[in-house]
Parts: structure tokens; C-alpha cells; sequence
């Protein structure tokens, strides 16, 4: 099917990008400060829009989860305004700052950063995705073409509508952040096989969205199908932490990627945890499935069954399974992982060590949340999306994630070949 504005949107944006490159580190930052003020400017114009998702996402009976992700309120937007001031703080990732290496015939080479082009961020039920994939692609030199899901419809035009102002303000075509909103799949298929126009595909949602894209997608794909995070209870924990630990990374926002879905419990510990993680899931109304030797020790929990290993449920549910120490619990994330985040709670070095070199994931945390697998929390300011398949980047994808690198050689009118100066001459 023909979508003659999608191509006329992707060539607008990407037409912007010689304009992109041509600013400054101080202008791009002045726009992320106008940018933030806007959306704080534009607050009770966002959430009138969100609420009118909110409503309709709540009429159609949506999860918790998604209406927890959807959700944009006086203190989600004054988060966002404070990610996009603080990425105007953060180093540019354009800067120069390489040291070249010198041949011995003259020639001066070295390596720099670039902007990746024109970057599609394919999206569900998350608004702030809006203001962070614009902020981060803008501060990196590039454009983006955002293609939301329509449950956010509203929620996402607001956003953008507020950073247009700041881009308008300081007299930059706002076809730099494009939002697609038409909710047509085959608008989607048409955008992802524009390869000559995009870049870089960046998907957000759940793995039926990032496994669709990938397949049908003519351009490379940041992939991330899922976060199955596991928490590994040692021998050696200390108790109480790692409870804080499991009930940070569970049942304080259950519907982000980051959050715990598996309890691994070393046997020779089980008997006098886990009665305390049944009692500590009961207060947070966390739904327990439990392998059978855990179930004695856990009365309000369920059987788990082989299904439950290796699901991101996303949701107060929990899965717990009782391991015969580190290498088995190794083994069950080997198995079920998803290579995002794993968590460890002991207070062995050696096992810390181990987990550490052996464990492959995007982030592997040592008696600390799973939830600071955020590039906020990590220092990227904010993140554009985790990925969890190695190439280009793995884990929380900041602004040098938004770059590339080019080589540059300076000389003298120094040639390769011998045979061109003899010709020549």
C-alpha cells in the first residue's frame, strides 16, 4: 500500500540532518533547556491528553501494567522535563576529543564521532519514550520518526507538540522529531522498509511488537524481545537485603522490563528464606509460583509449571525455584534468561567474581536492584531503549549508543600507489 505523506515526512527528516550537524554543543543544549520547559509549560495540556488514553485504554479493559506505562501525571512530566535537562548537562557525543596517529609518510588519521542519520523508534503504550528518543537523538545530531502505539495517541502528540515549540523557538525545522500517527499496520511495513530514508530501527514494547518489527524490518534492528530478570539468593546473602532487593525489583512497578520475574534460592538457605519472601510477596500482593521444593515452605503459593521459567510475566506474579548453589543457578539462567538483567545477593567475593564473569547480560548487578538497569540510573541521562542483542550496544542505549565513528585522514596530497606519481609527473 502506497503511503505518499510517510515518504514525504522521512524526506523531511531527513533533510534536516545537515542543519542537525551543523550545530553547536551550547545550541543543541539550549534547545533541550526549551525543550524542558516546554513540557513543564505544556503540563496540564499533557494530561488532559493522557487522560483521554487513559480512559479509553481503561474502556478496553488494558492491564494494569499498560495503564501503569501509559500513565503521564503532574510528577511523570516534571521526570521527564528533568531527564531532557539532564542530558543538556551531559558530554557531547559529537566532541572531537581523539588524538591522531601520525605515519611516517605524513599522514595524520584519527577517528571521530558521527550521528547515525535518521533513527525510527517503533513503540507501545510509553509517552515518555516521545520525549526521551527526541531529546537523545537530537543531542547526537540526529533525526527521528516516532511511530507510537495509538493508545497513546493523544499522550504522544502533546509531548511532541511541546518539544516542536522549543524546536520552533530556536528556529529549527520540528521535522527533525516526526510523529507518526497513523495507526495503519501496513504504515508500519511501508516505514520499515525504507532503507534508503532510515537508518537505525529502535523498537519498545512488548516481544510481539519487537519480533514483528525485526522480522518485517529491511533495516538493522536494536533488539530486545524481553526482560527475564532473575534474582540469585547465595548461601552467603544477608537476609534482609536481599528481601529489599526482591521487593524493589518485584512489586514496586511489576510492568517494566526491568523488574524481577524469577527467585533463585540456594538449597542450604531455602528452609528459612523463603518463608519470609512468602510473607514479604503476601504484603505486596504478589501472586507466588513456586517449583515443588520451594511450595512447602511458601503455603500461599501456586505450583509452578515449565512455562512459568523464562516468562516475563510483567505483572505481581513471581516465580521461585530452590537451586543447589551457584552453578545450578547459573544453569537455570542459561537457560531461561533473556540477557538483561541478573542480580545476585551475597556477600562472597569469589561467587560475586563468578556470577559476575560468567552470567551473560546486558547488566549484571551484585547485591543492587534490577531496576537500575536504567540509563538514567546508570548516568546516560536517559536511554532510547535496552538492548539485549550485542550489536551495536548492549544494555541501557545512551547518547554515544546515537553515534558512529568515522575515519578521517588529513595529508599533503600523499597517494598509495607509486604508479600515480609517475603517471602524474
Amino acid at each position: 500500500m502506497s503511503h505518499p505523506d510517510l515518504d514525504s515526512r522521512l524526506r523531511a527528516a531527513r533533510d534536516t540532518l545537515p542543519s542537525l550537524v551543523a550545530l553547536d554543543a551550547l545550541q543543541r543544549n539550549a534547545v533541550l533547556e526549551s525543550m524542558a520547559a516546554r513540557l513543564r509549560g505544556q503540563a496540564a495540556h499533557i494530561e488532559q491528553a493522557n487522560q483521554r488514553d487513559l480512559e479509553a485504554a481503561e474502556a478496553a479493559g488494558r492491564s494494569a501494567a499498560l495503564i501503569d506505562r501509559l500513565r503521564l501525571d503532574a510528577p511523570r512530566i516534571e521526570s521527564l522535563a528533568q531527564a531532557l535537562e539532564a542530558i543538556a548537562i551531559l558530554p557531547d557525543p559529537l566532541r572531537d576529543d581523539s588524538a591522531p596517529s601520525l605515519r611516517a609518510d605524513g599522514l595524520r588519521i584519527r577517528r571521530r564521532p558521527a550521528p547515525i542519520g535518521v533513527i525510527a523508534m517503533v513503540y507501545e503504550s510509553r509517552p515518555n519514550v516521545t520525549a526521551d528518543a527526541a531529546a537523545l537523538c537530537f543531542k547526537a545530531g540526529n533525526a527521528c520518526v516516532l511511530r507510537g502505539g495509538s493508545e497513546a495517541r493523544h499522550s504522544n502528540a502533546a509531548v511532541a507538540g511541546a518539544l516542536h515549540l522549543a524546536l520552533a523557538q530556536h528556529g529549527i525545522d520540528p521535522a527533525c522529531v516526526s510523529v507518526l500517527d497513523d495507526p495503519d499496520r501496513s504504515m508500519l511495513h511501508a516505514l520499515l522498509e525504507r532503507d534508503d530514508l532510515i537508518d537505525l530501527v529502535i523498537p519498545r514494547g512488548g516481544e510481539a511488537l519487537i519480533r514483528h518489527v525485526v522480522a518485517h524490518s529491511r533495516i538493522p534492528v536494536i533488539q530486545h524481545y524481553k526482560g527475564v530478570c532473575h534474582l540469585f539468593v547465595d548461601r552467603d546473602a544477608d537476609p534482609e537485603s536481599a528481601i529489599r532487593l526482591l521487593v524493589d525489583g518485584k512489586a514496586m512497578r511489576p510492568g517494566v522490563c526491568n523488574a524481577l520475574e524469577c527467585l533463585l534460592v540456594d538449597a542450604g538457605i531455602a528452609g528459612d528464606f523463603l518463608p519470609r519472601v512468602g510473607e514479604a510477596m503476601k504484603r505486596h500482593a504478589v501472586a507466588v509460583r513456586a517449583c515443588p521444593r520451594a511450595l512447602p515452605a511458601l503455603p500461599d503459593a501456586s505450583a509452578a509449571v515449565e512455562e512459568d521459567w523464562g516468562q516475563e510475566f510483567l505483572d505481581r506474579v513471581l516465580a521461585v525455584r530452590v537451586v543447589d548453589g551457584l552453578d545450578a543457578a547459573l544453569a537455570h539462567i542459561r537457560q531461561h534468561g533473556s540477557h538483561h538483567t541478573e542480580v545476585i545477593a551475597t556477600r562472597d567475593p569469589d561467587r560475586a567474581a563468578r556470577f559476575i564473569n560468567e552470567v551473560d547480560a546486558s547488566a549484571v548487578m551484585v547485591n543492587a536492584s534490577s531496576r537500575f538497569n536504567d540509563g538514567g540510573e546508570l548516568g546516560l541521562g536517559a536511554e532510547i531503549g535496552i538492548s539485549t542483542s550485542k550489536l551495536h550496544a548492549y544494555g541501557p542505549m545512551g547518547l554515544e549508543s546515537l553515534t558512529c565513528r568515522k575515519w578521517v585522514v588529513e595529508g599533503e596530497g600523499q597517494v598509495r600507489h607509486r604508479e600515480a606519481v609517475i603517471r602524474d609527473s
